[in-house]
C-alpha cells in the first residue's frame, strides 16, 4: 500500500461494515457487563439468604423430598432425631483444614422409618476403620443438629465413585444408599455441627461455606473494554474526517 492509499478516505460501504461491527461488539460488551452486574446482585442475595439460614434456629428437615431446591434449601439449619445405623456407614475422601482423611457418612433412621444420611464429620486416614473410633459409635437415640446439604452425584473432580471398591469421592446420597441397601432415604444429607462426639471422633462442624464473587471485577472489565472501543471508534471517526478534508482540499 502506497502512502497515498494509506491516507485515502474509506468507501461508504466499508465504513458501514466497520461501524456495524464496532456497534455489535460494543453492545455485546455492554451486555456482558450488565449480565455480570445482575449476577453480582444475585450472588449477594444468595449469600445473604444462606447467612440467614445458617444463623436461624434449627428446624425439622423438609419432608417434601420432591420439592427440595438447592437455592432455597441448601445450608438450612436443621435438627433430626433417630438412631444411627453404624454398620452401614460410608467413608468419603475429604481434604480439610485438619488435613486429609474421610467424611463419615452414617445413615440415621427416624421413628417413622425414613432415613437421612448424616455427615458426622471428619476422621484422619488412620481412623477410617470404625473399630479405631469405637467410642464414637453411638448406640441408642440421638439428636443431630447441622446444615442441610444437597447430594453430590457421580463423584469428585476427575474421580468417579467406585462403590464396589468402597472408594467414595463425593457424598452421593443415592449411590451410598444403594450400596448400603437403604430404602426410603432423603435426597439430601446433613452436615453435623461441632457438637463433640464421644471419643472425639468424628469431628463435626467443618462445613465450608464459600461463594466466589468476582462479578464486579468482570463487570468493570467488560465496561472498560466497551469504553476503550468507544474511544477507538471516536479516534477513527476523527481520522476519517481528516482524510476526507485533505481529499477535498487536494
Amino acid at each position: 500500500m502506497t502512502d497515498g492509499e494509506a491516507h485515502r478516505p474509506r468507501s461508504t460501504a466499508t465504513l458501514i461494515v466497520l461501524g456495524a461491527a464496532a456497534l455489535a461488539v460494543f453492545l455485546g460488551l455492554l451486555a456482558l457487563g450488565v449480565w455480570q452486574v445482575e449476577r453480582r446482585a444475585w450472588k449477594l442475595d444468595l449469600i445473604a439468604r444462606v447467612d440467614q439460614r445458617v444463623a436461624a434456629a434449627p428446624v425439622a428437615p423438609p419432608s417434601d423430598w420432591a420439592g427440595i431446591d438447592a437455592d432455597r434449601d441448601e445450608y438450612r439449619h436443621v435438627r433430626i432425631s433417630g438412631r444411627f445405623l453404624d454398620d452401614r456407614e460410608a467413608q468419603v475422601v475429604a481434604s480439610t483444614a485438619k488435613g486429609a482423611g474421610y467424611w463419615v457418612m452414617t445413615p440415621l433412621q427416624a421413628a417413622d422409618g425414613t432415613v437421612v444420611l448424616v455427615n458426622r464429620g471428619f476422621v484422619p486416614t488412620e481412623n477410617r476403620d470404625p473399630a479405631t473410633r469405637a467410642a464414637g459409635q453411638v448406640d441408642g437415640p440421638v439428636t443431630v443438629t447441622g446444615l442441610l446439604r444437597i447430594t453430590e452425584p457421580k463423584g469428585g473432580f476427575l474421580r468417579s465413585n467406585e462403590p464396589a471398591a468402597e472408594r467414595w469421592y463425593s457424598r452421593d446420597v443415592a449411590a451410598i444408599a444403594a450400596a448400603r441397601g437403604l430404602t426410603n432415604v432423603a435426597p439430601y444429607f446433613i452436615d453435623a455441627d461441632a457438637t463433640p462426639n464421644p471419643g472425639g471422633l468424628p469431628i463435626g462442624g467443618l462445613t465450608v461455606i464459600a461463594f466466589p464473587n468476582s462479578h464486579l471485577v468482570y463487570a468493570v472489565t467488560w465496561f472498560g473494554l466497551a469504553a476503550l472501543l468507544a474511544f477507538g471508534v471516536g479516534y477513527a471517526v476523527r481520522s476519517e474526517r481528516t482524510r476526507r478534508g485533505q481529499a477535498v482540499a487536494g
